[in-house]
């Protein structure tokens, strides 16, 4: 690559196509059909760790109901996500920050957090983030002119600017070098305070790699993958606090006008913990319901166990890459299961399930597995499998992440309900519930409450109960797993287990 290059000063306006996402529009202003009309953009970045998902609203006169009045609400957005930069009348507007607190989406059932005033102005993207407590929240919104380089044929730059929402003090630098360049080679992009957005900067459109230090020093905290820019579009770097499992306490998002990108630190770590949900049987005779797995990779081996059943292993930190997982009858050494795939990516944080099913073996694969008549299969065997799920980092104190694993190996059903049920509902009127088949999961977001949860089947025309419990979930809870397995010991021969997701 050749040597660095710092473009400044070129001409402005804009690149790529913004479009607007709304779940209400009550109406339009005066004239709006014109295509004359002049528009700016507004865009959501969503930093608050404690915060559910949340939504932007904008009112064109928030004290009117009159149908031609502008108002729009966007759609949700996690943490650590951003919408597109969506393209608005220029006018003067308040806009609020609020999530979900009930059952609709329509901005007068969502619960206001935040409440201002912003100016939308012609080719500007007003930037509004949302970061720090959700109770107590800062929000800033930025001034980002957009910029044109349709006419800049030869010299192919994109256009790129720093933002710090790191909460520190003392706020960080920001550095880049060629992809094929070390940090001996990088240059300052930019020195910026906590919530402070730098000037933008011209670079030619190429790989490249970034790199954080504290102000002044050349210790690196922080060094990303190699990353791309091939268009000459703008984007935002945002430097926040790191969630996941890696050592480096910061993470970038790479904001483009429609997308965003994480970049985690290129060494960094992974998080895995196991779950052992595989019962005694008499096909696994010498098993006594412990077992042990050894994680081997090409310069790295980690055992973890024993594990009983219906434990959880403690967390254990591995270097990123990918693994063959090997499970081990603890009793006698056993071989349960070999050359299973694990992959972690960097920052990720895992769990393993292992879990067990029976087949009726059909030896000459006639379809027949009573050969001699008798009306008992001739040979069953069992099998063991794992089921690799990616833990949720990040926890609401509002609402919460519960995902829902089915290990109920039965001939009876194929399929489990589990209806989360308020203190004004039942089963059949529930608003919270998933279908989940054998061996696979699947996630719901629940608000703070108390519920009575059903975990149900249904055998013939008959719905069943397999288990029942309940649930509160409020502000000091975390992400769940519930896990549905079969339990000889229970009165409906089956148990649910809770756990959480957020290990430590």
């Amino acid at each position: 690559m050749t040597m660095l290059k710092q473009f400044f000063n070129a001409s402005t306006t804009s690149k790529a196509l913004l479009g607007v996402i709304l779940l209400g529009l009550y109406g339009c202003g005066s004239g709006s059909d014109d295509d004359s009309d002049a528009v700016g953009y507004v865009k959501f970045y969503h930093v608050a760790q404690n915060a559910p998902k949340m939504y932007l609203t904008l009112d064109e006169d928030i004290d009117s109901d009159d149908d031609d009045d502008v108002e729009v609400t966007y759609l949700g957005i996690d943490y650590g996500s951003a919408s597109s930069a969506n393209q608005i009348e220029t006018n003067n507007y308040t806009f609020e920050l609020a999530w979900q607190e009930n059952d609709s989406t329509t901005r007068d059932e969502l619960s206001i957090i935040y409440q201002s005033d912003v100016t939308i102005e012609e080719d500007v993207i007003k930037m509004i983030v949302l970061s720090e407590d959700v109770t107590s929240p800062s929000v800033n919104v930025y001034h980002i002119p957009v910029i044109e380089d349709d006419d800049d044929t030869e010299n192919d730059l994109f256009n790129i600017r720093v933002l710090n929402m790191f909460q520190s003090s003392e706020g960080v630098d920001v550095y880049i070098s060629g992809s094929d360049e070390t940090f001996n080679e990088a240059v300052l992009l930019s020195n910026v305070a906590y919530q402070e957005l730098s000037e933008n900067t011209k670079f030619a459109e190429d790989d490249y790699i970034f790199y954080i230090t504290a102000p002044g020093s050349d210790d690196v905290l922080f060094q990303s993958e190699e990353v791309s820019f091939p268009y000459s579009t703008q984007y935002v770097m945002s430097v926040r606090a790191n969630t996941g499992a890696g050592s480096s306490s910061y993470v970038i998002d790479r904001i483009a006008p429609s997308s965003i990108e994480e970049l985690t630190d290129f060494e960094s770590e992974a998080k895995i913990s196991a779950y052992n949900a595989i019962q005694s049987t008499e096909l696994l005779e010498s098993y006594q319901e412990e077992l042990s797995l050894t994680i081997s990779g090409i310069n790295d081996t980690l055992t973890i166990g024993p594990i009983g059943y219906g434990q959880l292993s403690a967390p254990y930190i591995i270097s990123h890459g990918d693994y063959s997982l090997d499970l081990t009858n603890t009793a006698d050494n056993s071989r349960l299961l070999s050359n299973h795939l694990l992959s972690l990516s960097e920052n990720s944080d895992k769990t393993v399930f292992f879990y067990a099913d029976e087949e009726n073996v059909d030896e000459d694969g006639d379809g027949d597995v009573d050969e001699n008549g008798d009306g008992i299969v001739d040979e069953i065997e069992i099998n063991i499998h794992s089921m690799v799920l990616t833990n949720t980092t990040v926890s609401s104190i509002y609402q919460h992440n519960v995902t829902m694993i089915n290990l109920v190996d039965s001939d009876d059903f194929q399929v489990v309900n589990v209806y989360f049920v308020r203190n004004d509902e039942t089963i059949d009127t529930a608003l919270n519930h998933r279908s989940i088949t054998f061996a696979n999961n699947d996630s719901i977001t629940l608000n703070n409450n108390t519920y009575k949860v059903f975990v149900t089947a249904q055998e013939n025309s008959s719905d069943i109960i397999l288990n029942a419990f309940d649930l509160v979930l409020n502000e000091e809870s975390t992400s769940k797993y519930l896990i549905m397995e079969i339990d000889e010991n229970s009165p409906s021969g089956y148990k649910a287990t809770l756990i959480d997701q957020l290990t430590q």
